[in-house]
């Protein structure tokens, strides 16, 4: 059972995305030593500056295109643990191997180049997503990481190009992580290091990106800024039941304890904060006093929307059962309050 202790080097892949950017904070500050990659060293030269106080313990490496089987051949070189954050992440695709060849390649390629390259390496954590254990349900259903969504693999196969954006997003994700457990299980002779999978759902949280319109956010906070800022979707959506979120920095502070809990290792782990409807976070964000986003105060041209309380006697009938995170991880979750009112003054500054 692995534990990877503070001063220890991690690889974070995708180290320019949403969450990437906020673990690498936590675990530098953690004081670990951590080399990222991403795929143009140009485009991400603001991360060098973003993490400069940590000198030598902070480095960027190129990986251009992780599909390649010996993509991460360099990059694991001499590091303890691997954390991959990288994936695709969008649902305008035609066709499905357009998310699931990347997504399933880019998480076998590292374990094998971990095996190829890496003798030292203890534990690998995958953040991966709920969409892996999700299925849909018109009654009530508790899920687990015991579940597995095979009916949206089944349907993507059946209806190819055919099949809706989140589907082809939620089957990726799946045959992903099927395929990491897969080479475990398969390959485990030949290496000494543990497989934790992280589970999250919508992510939200205030971006340390430099981003300069919302338009530029990340799926999952454009999602919020165009629901609960500035609408730009239908009543209906608001009330969408069987959503589920958790915050940035809960969902990192628990990817780091996972390093250094032994009890993580062989593990997949369900990290989320609740269940909510858009509207909820529309109620909230009209709660806080004082606002932390004057500039779209009531009456002003921006206020923000109402949507439709009266409509909430809709009723989540997919469920979590998420305590093993709380068990292993003694995971702790922000409230919709402070996630909402930290994001809101975020966009307040950024003048938006």
């Amino acid at each position: 059972m692995a534990v990877i202790a503070s001063g220890a080097k991690v690889l974070v892949t995708g180290a320019n995305g949403f969450i990437a950017i906020w673990l690498i904070r936590t675990l530098l500050e953690q004081g670990y030593v951590v080399r990222g990659t991403i795929r143009s060293l140009e485009r991400s030269s603001f991360l060098v500056d973003m993490f400069k106080s940590h000198g030598d313990k902070f480095e960027l490496v190129a990986v251009e295109d992780i599909t390649r089987a010996d993509a991460f051949d360099e990059s694991v070189k001499g590091v303890e643990a691997i954390i991959h954050a990288a994936s695709p992440v969008t649902f305008d695709v035609d066709d499905p191997n357009e998310l699931i060849e990347p997504a399933v390649n880019g998480t076998v390629g590292i374990l094998n180049s971990a095996v190829k390259n890496c003798p030292n390496v203890r534990r690998i954590i995958v953040i991966a997503s709920e969409a892996s254990i999700y299925r849909e349900s018109n009654e009530l259903l508790v899920l687990n990481e015991k579940d597995w969504n095979d009916e949206v693999i089944e349907r993507v196969e059946e209806l190819g190009r055919n099949a809706s954006g989140l589907d082809k997003y939620r089957a990726a994700k799946t045959l992903a992580e099927k395929a990491a457990w897969a080479f475990y299980h398969e390959r485990q002779s030949q290496f000494n290091w543990d497989l934790v999978v992280i589970h999250p759902p919508l992510v939200f949280g205030p971006p340390l990106a430099p981003v300069s319109t919302p338009a530029e956010l990340n799926l999952s906070i454009n999602l919020w800024y165009y629901c609960v800022v500035d609408p730009h979707t239908s009543e209906e959506r608001l009330l969408e039941t069987n959503k589920s979120w958790v915050d940035v920095r809960d969902l990192v502070l628990a990817t780091a304890k996972s390093l250094v809990v032994p009890e993580a290792g062989g593990e997949r782990i369900i990290i989320r904060a609740g269940s909510n409807l858009w509207q909820d976070w529309i109620d909230v964000v009209n709660s806080l006093s004082p606002s932390p986003i004057p500039s779209h105060a009531p009456g002003t041209n921006k206020a923000l929307p109402k949507g439709k309380p009266e409509g909430k006697h809709v009723k989540h009938t997919v469920q979590y059962d998420a305590s093993k995170a709380q068990r292993i991880l003694a995971a702790q979750y922000r409230s919709m309050d402070e996630t909402a009112r930290d994001m809101l003054a975020d966009f307040e500054r950024r003048g938006w």
